[in-house]
């Protein structure tokens, strides 16, 4: 059985890799690349665009080249990022399935909300994503460290969210939405006031660096909403009752 599961997983990352890499082909590289433009003319200024006209063509060439490749390259990334996040939600589904409120279709969408919280904005909230040309205050180790901190951080805070729910629900499902808030809520307000400012953009407008900024974000949640959609419906496709369903059955059987 966890072998279908994994399968399935791996399938709805596949389709959510494959929408993600065209995101990243259409909007997230062409907006990379004006701002790494805007970086290094605010570098370096606008000085040095007398090229020949040979040059130049050499040039264009050269970008459609790249741009295919980057394209093919983004694609064939997000694939794989999405294989990566569509097995370890298949795993945590089948071992984390008894433990999470909902109905059958709701619990998938539980669990990448909860995905998305742990891997993406628990840690963000002190290491946003960070923009071209951007200066980052710590290495590179201990920002992996730090970031695997937030993630655990993230955890926690997820599964008091849903441990809130699920103990206040029973008597009130409004009030059981507002129990699960609180800790999301306590950890947002925690970092804004708290959390140092570890990301300095440089020469960018803060109005692209919130565009940025915000695009990221929501092309992970859709991410996540993706594999959540598409691993509920193969599960439903493959008659797979939940585990709830399964208990019931082995405590009514003979």
């Amino acid at each position: 059985m966890l072998i279908g599961y994994l399968e399935r997983g791996v399938l709805a990352g596949s389709i959510a890799g494959i929408v993600y890499g065209i995101y990243m082909t259409v909007v997230a590289n062409p907006l990379i690349g004006y701002m790494e433009t805007v970086a290094e003319e605010a570098t370096h200024g606008a000085h040095a665009h007398s090229a020949s006209d040979h040059a130049h063509a050499a040039g264009e060439h050269a970008h459609a080249v790249s741009e295919a490749t980057t394209a093919a390259v983004s694609i064939g990334s997000g694939v794989l990022w999405g294989i990566l996040l569509g097995g370890i939600f298949a795993l945590a589904f089948y071992f984390l399935e008894p433990a999470l409120p909902g109905r059958k279709y709701v619990k998938s969408y539980v669990l990448a909300g909860a995905s998305f919280l742990t891997i993406s904005v628990a840690p963000w909230l002190v290491l946003p994503p960070a923009t071209p040309a951007a200066e980052k205050a710590f290495d590179p180790t201990l920002r992996i460290g730090l970031y695997i901190g937030l993630m655990a951080v993230g955890a926690v805070v997820a599964a008091a969210s849903i441990e809130g729910y699920k103990r206040v629900s029973i008597r009130s499902r409004p009030l059981g939405i507002v129990a699960a808030t609180i800790p999301i809520g306590a950890l947002v307000a925690t970092a804004v006031l708290a959390a140092p400012t570890v990301v300095d953009s440089g020469a960018m407008s803060a109005s692209l660096v919130t565009a940025f900024r915000g695009l990221t974000v929501l092309s992970q949640a859709a991410l996540w909403a993706i594999v959540a959609s598409c691993f509920s419906w193969l599960q439903t496709r493959a008659n797979v009752r939940s585990a709830t369903e399964r208990r019931n059955d082995l405590l009514t059987s003979p």
